[in-house]
């Protein structure tokens, strides 16, 4: 399976934000480019430890089966829903955003799993490494695809 932390796989994401602008159109969804590299950001600051999510019922009730999901083969499926916190309603200005989407998948792929600050995620579980990549891996693929990167 892709994963962020993989330092070939990670080129190649880093290679695909560069064919984004801000003239990017979405081929489903309601996001625009502006709105989705600043949405991408979130799951990874997650990560980092940046964002601090609060564990919920859903997650406790329903997160290993989701993790299950989202880590199986295949695609995410599309218009899927987004938790309140990563959505973004203002259109941010496109170039500092995607600069700062660049700079932390690249420091993803240089630093590798030591950027994850705790291994339990707020949602999922306890997530191991390969599976904390696998997840930013797949939902920077999802997005790029929406934009047809």
């Amino acid at each position: 399976m892709e994963n962020i932390f993989d330092k070939a796989q990670n080129l190649k994401l880093q290679e695909r934000l560069q064919k984004l602008n801000r003239e990017s159109k979405p081929l489903w969804g309601k996001m625009n480019v502006c709105q989705m590299v600043k949405h991408c950001q979130k799951p990874l600051e997650v990560a980092e430890g940046k964002i601090k999510l609060r564990k919920s019922l859903l997650g406790f009730l329903f997160g290993k089966m989701a993790k299950r999901d989202f880590l199986k083969p295949g695609e995410l499926r599309k218009n899927m829903p987004t938790v309140s916190t990563f959505k973004i309603r203002e259109t941010p200005d496109f170039d500092s955003e995607w600069l700062s989407l660049v700079s932390i998948v690249k420091t993803f792929g240089e630093k590798g799993p030591e950027v994850i600050a705790e291994k339990e995620h707020p949602f999922f579980g306890e997530l191991t490494d390969e599976e904390w990549g696998a997840l930013q891996y797949k939902h920077l693929d999802h997005h790029l695809k929406q934009f047809n990167v």
